[in-house]
């Protein structure tokens, strides 16, 4: 996805979060966002199933409630990030950063974290049913 097409869709999805007119709710299904600078987006209740974050950059980003459905996070930076009652049901998150990222709550049932550094990330009443946490840095995680 191109630079300018993602940023429209950023900005109508800030609209649409505060309630502005012409504001759509983010629609980056099946997106292709490899190595995407996405540092501190605010991608709440964003839909992202299936996206390509392979690598991308998602440092301190908003993702409350977002759909991340099958979503390949490959080696993504998702440090402090708020993934808060986010869906990441069979999300491939190996080798994710996630440090001090906020869980709470989320769907990671059949995820991949094999190898995710998820030093001091809270993980309280997320669902891991099923998740591969094969080699995973959960030290001082909240779980």
């Amino acid at each position: 996805m191109n630079k300018d097409k993602l940023k429209v869709i950023l900005e109508s999805h800030l609209k649409y979060l505060n309630e502005e007119s012409g504001g759509i709710r983010a629609n980056l299904e099946r997106a292709n966002l490899e190595r995407a600078y996405l540092l501190e987006a605010d991608l709440e209740g964003a839909y992202l199933w299936g996206a390509n974050l392979k690598r991308a950059n998602l440092e301190g980003a908003n993702l409350f409630g977002a759909d991340l459905e099958g979503a390949n996070l490959f080696g993504a930076y998702l440090a402090e990030a708020n993934l808060k009652e986010a869906n990441l049901w069979e999300a491939n998150l190996w080798e994710a950063n996630l440090f001090e990222a906020y869980l709470w709550g989320a769907n990671l049932a059949e995820a991949n974290l094999e190898g995710a550094y998820l030093k001091g990330a809270n993980l309280i009443g997320a669902n891991l049913i099923g998740a591969n946490l094969l080699g995973a840095n959960l030290e001082g995680a909240d779980l």
